[in-house]
């Protein structure tokens, strides 16, 4: 039999193949770094040349992290067909999905998943023939999900969402998707199953739903408490609590993993304030000793003081036992860690002032916001209307714009006009229709859209932001769900936003309509 010949390397081919290695571990502090490669290169090369495999084998057992990604860590073949990072892909199209229902009135808390199934036409069925929920495709409906009518509430209210997730993947229809037992489970099942449970939370927690939490520092207490509100699990709010903190923080999922003998990383979220600290990858081993182990059963809790990785920073770490995947047995465990010494961020945030958002403060460009509908072309009414008299030519060039662009004139779109030295307007096509409805008009995906559009501008301008409180007057949208819009597309993105109050106003919004889904109406509202 032919034997298969390892490739060989000279001692300075191997110590560049062992510090791109190195480099790959961004995070390593740079002297712990050259004293581990020292001592690998010395190892390696007492008997001279050595396989390529042989030393990155010997490199691996000697540093012992399993941080740098691995190639083809996603698997599953639903989770691969995705575009792009399968994490922020689920969110983005559970966040799609949440927000069309949100502008036909589904509102909360405790926000309904059989109500949001009912208006995406899925039928639900009670069977105690299954463990807790499972989808298959059918013609018509296209979906059916069936659920165990004897799991607790909450339980059966996370597993409904939980299997809508499941319709978010292309595939859905092909193959029944269950919550499969231990024996079924196929080896990378567990991907999707971690995917459809983020999706889960953007469903029953959804934009705009949490109010003012940012000053909040997490934790397992505060997220225990907030749960019982919305009627959701643990792991649920801890991902929606960390994404909208001010605090420099992140929350982890792990699962016991039986060939390391220790909890494996199942995904990480972090902080938008965790700007410093590098991004632990999937399937990061934790630390023997984490205290991780300690989370025996479901409901345990354990907390300590971790240095997971080389450098300074030793971090605070609280865990919470949570049920495994079906059929395991060992918890899976949800973390949220968080430095020594607590810190906020110093990230771009929404200023509120009582003024006129026809009159924007400061100095240098400036890009006054309002939305207007996709159905007139004449501002008639709110305060587009006041653009209008104060701006009149913005008026006269949308008014050519529609007319000259009917192809244009549609909702997610924006056109922008330049008004005097500083001040630019832009008009967000986000409101569909106009006058009285049973439904709010606001199109939250549009709105979204369009303000991206309107970052791009602010930032190649380097302009700030300027506008009423959108959406949430005539619009009859939710200012919440507008807030946080504004914040993920342009506050994020490091610019400055402003919004103006007029000095007798109390800042209400307008209250969305009650959760009435007219199937007749789908499409059209």
């Amino acid at each position: 039999m032919k034997q298969r010949r390892e490739s060989r390397l000279t001692n300075d081919e191997l110590q560049r193949e062992l510090q791109e290695v190195f480099r790959k571990k961004h995070w390593a502090d740079v002297k712990a770094e050259q004293a581990e490669m020292d001592q690998a290169l010395n190892t390696c090369s007492r008997s001279g040349a050595l396989s390529r495999e042989k030393a990155l084998e010997k490199f691996d057992a000697r540093s012992g992290s399993t941080a740098v990604k691995r190639r083809g860590y996603w698997t599953h073949p639903s989770v691969t067909a995705l575009e792009g990072d399968p994490i922020e892909v689920v969110i983005a199209r559970a966040r799609t999905l949440v927000l069309k229902a949100m502008e036909t009135g589904w509102n909360g808390p405790p926000y309904d998943p059989f109500a949001l199934a009912e208006y995406e036409g899925i039928r639900i069925v009670p069977t105690e023939d299954v463990i807790d929920a499972r989808t298959y495709g059918s013609v018509n409906p296209k979906f059916t999900i069936e659920f165990n009518p004897s799991r607790p509430p909450a339980r059966i209210r996370y597993s409904i969402a939980h299997e809508i997730a499941h319709t978010l993947f292309s595939d859905c229809a092909a193959t029944v998707r269950n919550r499969a037992t231990h024996e079924q489970m196929t080896a990378d099942e567990w991907q999707l199953e971690m995917l459809c449970n983020i999706a889960a939370s953007e469903i029953l927690i959804p934009l705009g739903s949490l109010g003012k939490v940012r000053e909040v520092l997490p934790s397992v207490k505060k997220v225990l408490d907030l749960r019982r509100e919305f009627q959701v699990s643990f792991e649920a709010m801890t991902l929606r609590l960390v994404r909208l903190t001010d605090y420099v923080c992140f929350a982890f999922a792990a699962r016991y993993d039986d060939e390391s003998d220790r909890y494996s990383l199942d995904y990480s979220v972090s902080s938008e304030a965790w700007r410093s600290v590098p991004h632990l990858e999937q399937g990061f081993i934790l630390p023997k000793e984490s205290p991780a182990s300690e989370c025996t059963a479901i409901g345990y809790t354990a907390q300590g003081e971790e240095k997971w990785l080389s450098g300074p920073d030793t971090w605070s770490v609280e865990y919470l036992g949570i049920p495994p995947y079906p059929g395991q047995i060992r918890p899976r465990v949800i973390g949220i860690a968080s430095p020594l010494e607590k810190t906020t961020s110093q990230a771009c945030r929404i200023r509120y002032l009582k003024g006129n958002a026809l009159e924007p403060r400061g100095t240098g460009q400036k890009v006054v916001v309002q939305i207007v509908n996709d159905k007139a072309m004449i501002w008639g009414a709110g305060f587009s209307r006041q653009v209008s008299h104060k701006w009149p030519q913005a008026q006269l060039k949308f008014k050519d714009w529609v007319l000259g662009a009917r192809g244009e004139f549609k909702l997610g779109n924006t056109h922008v006009v330049r008004v005097d030295d500083s001040t630019t307007v832009a008009s967000l096509v986000a409101q569909h229709g106009f006058g009285p409805s049973d439904h709010p008009r606001i199109r939250y995906n549009a709105l979204a859209s369009s303000l991206q559009q309107v970052g791009d501008l602010a930032n190649s301008a380097g302009a700030t932001i300027h506008m009423p409180r959108i959406g949430a007057g005539l619009a009859g949208g939710s200012w919440e769900v507008v807030e946080e819009i504004v914040e993920e597309s342009l506050c994020r993105r490091g610019l400055n936003v402003t919004v103006y109050e007029l000095p007798h106003d109390k800042g209400s919004t307008h209250k969305q309509g009650s959760l009435t889904f007219d199937r007749s109406k789908r499409g059209s509202i």
